[in-house]
């Protein structure tokens, strides 16, 4: 599995199509985000995102992750 960093520049799909953006957080443990509980660990992180074109941040598994 692909492990990302804080800065890096990637790509995911979402509802509206592949979005980029830079990731801003990572996440080892469960968190909440935006009113949801969410599953993380060391072994599967999470990663906050925020688009280069808006203010919107995701939080996506790495798999859902391409690196660009």
């Amino acid at each position: 599995m692909t492990r990302f960093a804080i800065g890096d520049h990637v790509r995911w799909n979402s509802e509206a199509g592949w979005v980029t953006g830079r990731i801003t957080k990572v996440h080892s443990e469960d968190f909440t985000y935006k009113g949801h509980h969410r599953h993380a660990s060391k072994s599967e992180p999470q990663y906050e995102i925020k688009s280069d074109k808006t203010d919107h941040v995701a939080a996506h598994k790495g798999p859902a992750l391409h690196k660009i």
